[in-house]
C-alpha cells in the first residue's frame, strides 16, 4: 500500500532538496509558524501553510476546502508582489474510500505570470498589471491517473496595493472587493473556484508560543504574530455528491454515516530540476517531487521534531502506513513533557493549567512512557471495543510504553470510529469501557495525517448562541454537562460537532484545541478522568484539574479580520498601504 515518491532519475532526493534551499534562500521572509521545516523554509511560494474542509454554513449541500500557502506575505511587499509560483503543483486530495489505497480525487492547479507592461516599474499603472496570474484547474476522479481540465485562464486576484493602484483612474479603476469577487469562478463541473490573495486567517501568538512555550505569555500582552499579514489561497466548494465514495447512499443513513467521511490533505510540488541559464532564463525538467504537504494544523510544526521535518514534507499519508518511524511523535508527544510536573512542567509556567492524567481513576498513567491502557490488553472487559485486537487489530494498544496511541495517535492517523470507548461518557456510570452517547465518527484508517471530515454532521450556524471555536472539545464539554443534551445516550446533534478535528473551520481555536488534547482531554470526554476525581467517592468529574484545561486559553483566540458569510468565507488581503500595528 506504501505509494512510492517519483524523485527524478538525475539526482538523489536529498541534492535535489540541498539545492532547493541553495536556489531559494535569497527568497526567505519573516519567520511565521508556516514556516514549520528547514528546507521548504527557503521556498515560500510551495509553502502549505494552512488547511480547512468544512460544510458550507449557507450551503451545506457541499464541503469548502481552502489550502493556503506562502506564509507570512506582507501586503507592501513591492515591488515585486507575492503570487502563486510556476513551476509549481498545488494540489488537493481527497480519498473517500478505505478499502482502495490511495487518493480518490485529486484537484490540480499551475499557475502563468505575464507582465502586461514591461516598461515600468509599477506592479499596476494605467489599467495594466504586472505579475498577472492566471491558472489551470484540472481534476481526477481516478486517483490521479487521469486528469480534466475544468478551468481554464482562471484570474487570480491582483495584490491588494493601495487605492491609487486599485480604484485611482491611473490604476485599475475598480475597487478591491470587486476585483477580488470577480475572480471567484465556477469550473465546468461545477465546482466553484477562488484563488488569490487573503487575509491570512491562522490566528496565535508566535512569539510566544515558539518562545519555549510561553502561551499565554507570562509577562505582557499577547498578539497575534500572523495579524496583517497575508497568504494565498486556493479555495473549492464542492457538491458532497462529487466527494461521495462509489456505492454511498444519496442521503446519509445518520449523522455519523461511515460512508460519507472523508479524508483531504494538501501538498505542493516542483519538478527535480532546476537549471539557470548563461542568457539568464531558468529551465525545469525531471520528475515532479513533493516538496510539501499539510493536513492536520502544526503536525510538522509542533509534533513533528526538526530532524524529521524535512522527510515528513517529502512523503504521502499513504507512506505513514509502513513509515511508522514517526509514530513514536504521538505514542509520547514532546509537549507532554511540558505538562508533567515530573518531567519539565514546572519549566514551563504557561502550561500549568495544562496537565496529563497520571493516576486517572486510580490505575491509568498517560504520561510520556507510560503504559496508558495497555495494561488492559487481552482483558476480557475489552472484547467488542475498539481496543479489541480482533477489531482493529493493534492499531490503538500497539505496545507498552506508547500511551497516547489511544487517544493522539488515531485523532492524526485514522480518526475516531463511533465504537466504544469513544462515545461520551454520559451514560457510561463511571466505567470508561461502557456503551455511552454517541459523539464523532470520522474513522478512515487509510493512510496517516489528514483532516478528517464527516459530512453527514450538520452546520453549527455561526450565529448560533452555542457556536463556540473549540469544535470537538466544546461539543463534547455540552454533551456531558449541558441539559437538555446530557440527560439521554441518545444520538443526536451537538453544536460543534462539525469543528475541529472533525474537519476545520476557519473559526476553530487550532492550537488551544491542539494543546487541550494533549493534555488528555480527550481521554477525559469518554470517561477516563482527571488525577483529583475520586473513582470511589461518587463526585463530579467537573474537577479543578479538568475545569483548568477547559478554560485554558493561548490568549489568542481569534482573527484578525472577520470572516465572511459566503463562499469563499475567508477575509479580503490586507492593503499595502493600511498601517500595521
Amino acid at each position: 500500500m506504501k505509494h512510492k515518491l517519483p524523485f527524478g532519475r538525475l539526482i538523489s532526493p536529498f541534492t535535489y532538496f540541498f539545492m532547493l534551499s541553495l536556489l531559494f534562500s535569497a527568497h526567505s521572509i519573516e519567520a511565521s509558524s508556516h514556516r514549520e521545516a528547514p528546507l521548504i523554509s527557503g521556498d515560500p511560494l510551495a509553502d502549505n501553510t494552512d488547511l480547512y474542509a468544512f460544510r458550507s454554513p449557507d450551503d451545506p449541500n457541499t464541503i469548502t476546502i481552502i489550502a493556503n500557502y506562502i506564509p507570512a506575505e506582507l501586503p507592501y511587499g513591492g515591488p515585486n508582489y507575492y503570487s502563486f509560483g510556476e513551476n509549481v503543483r498545488y494540489e488537493i486530495h481527497i480519498d473517500n474510500d478505505a478499502s482502495i489505497p490511495g487518493d480518490e480525487i485529486v484537484y490540480r492547479l499551475t499557475f502563468t505570470r505575464t507582465n502586461e507592461d514591461p516598461t515600468t516599474f509599477f506592479a499596476i499603472r494605467l489599467g495594466a498589471e504586472n505579475g498577472k496570474t492566471t491558472y489551470t484547474l484540472e481534476r481526477s476522479m481516478d486517483g490521479g491517473a487521469s486528469f480534466e481540465t475544468i478551468v481554464v485562464d482562471g484570474i487570480v486576484a491582483p495584490p491588494n496595493i493601495g487605492p491609487r493602484s486599485i480604484a485611482g483612474s491611473a490604476g485599475l479603476a475598480s475597487s478591491y472587493s470587486e476585483l477580488w469577487n470577480s475572480s471567484i469562478t465556477t469550473a465546468s463541473t461545477g465546482e466553484n473556484v477562488f484563488a488569490g490573495p487573503i487575509d491570512d486567517p491562522f490566528f496565535v501568538d508566535l512569539g510566544s508560543v515558539f518562545d519555549l512555550g510561553d502561551a499565554p505569555r507570562q509577562e505582557g500582552l499577547n498578539r497575534d504574530g500572523l495579524a496583517k499579514y497575508n497568504v494565498h489561497s486556493i479555495a473549492l466548494q464542492i457538491p458532497i455528491s462529487t466527494l461521495l465514495k462509489s456505492g454511498a447512499p444519496a442521503a446519509p443513513t445518520s449523522i455519523l454515516d461511515a460512508d460519507y467521511v472523508i479524508g483531504v490533505w494538501a501538498s505542493a510540488s516542483r519538478p527535480a530540476l532546476k537549471t539557470l541559464n548563461m542568457d539568464g532564463t531558468e529551465s525545469y525538467s525531471g520528475d515532479w517531487v513533493q516538496v510539501s504537504r499539510l493536513g492536520m494544523p502544526l503536525t510538522n510544526e509542533a509534533v513533528v521534531p526538526i530532524g524529521s521535518k524535512d522527510f515528513w514534507n517529502r512523503i504521502t499519508p499513504y507512506d505513514e502506513i509502513s513509515e511508522t518511524t514517526m509514530d513514536e511523535f504521538f505514542y509520547n508527544p514532546e509537549l507532554g513533557l511540558y505538562m508533567d510536573d515530573d518531567q519539565f512542567g514546572s519549566a514551563v509556567p504557561a502550561l500549568a493549567p495544562l496537565r496529563i492524567q497520571t493516576n486517572s481513576l486510580g490505575a491509568f498513567d498517560f504520561s510520556n512512557g507510560a503504559d496508558g491502557l495497555f495494561g488492559l490488553k487481552g482483558d476480557p472487559a475489552l472484547d467488542g471495543t475498539a481496543l479489541d485486537d480482533a477489531v482493529f487489530g493493534t492499531l490503538l494498544l500497539p505496545a507498552a510504553g506508547k500511551p497516547r496511541s489511544v487517544d493522539l495517535w488515531p485523532t492524526f492517523h485514522t480518526g475516531v470510529p463511533n465504537v466504544i470507548p469513544y462515545q461520551l461518557a454520559t451514560g457510561k456510570d463511571g466505567n470508561p469501557l461502557a456503551a455511552g452517547k454517541p459523539f464523532i465518527n470520522n474513522f478512515l484508517p487509510n493512510g496517516g495525517d489528514m483532516l478528517r471530515l464527516n459530512m453527514a454532521v450538520p452546520v453549527t450556524p455561526r450565529d448560533d448562541a452555542n457556536f463556540s471555536s473549540l469544535g470537538l472539545i466544546q461539543a463534547a464539554a455540552i454533551g456531558l454537562t449541558v441539559a437538555p443534551f446530557n440527560e439521554s445516550t441518545d444520538l443526536e446533534f451537538l453544536p460543534n460537532m462539525d469543528g475541529f478535528p472533525n474537519g476545520r473551520r476557519l473559526e476553530d481555536d487550532v492550537t488551544t484545541i491542539e494543546l487541550q488534547a494533549v493534555a488528555g482531554v480527550v481521554l477525559a470526554a469518554v470517561g477516563l478522568w482527571y488525577d483529583d476525581f475520586d473513582a470511589t467517592g461518587g463526585g463530579s468529574p467537573v474537577t479543578e484539574d479538568l475545569l483548568n484545561v477547559l478554560t485554558y486559553s493561548t490568549g489568542v483566540t481569534t482573527n484578525d479580520k472577520a470572516f465572511q458569510s459566503s463562499f469563499p468565507y475567508v477575509a479580503l488581503p490586507w492593503s499595502g498601504t493600511e498601517v500595521r500595528q
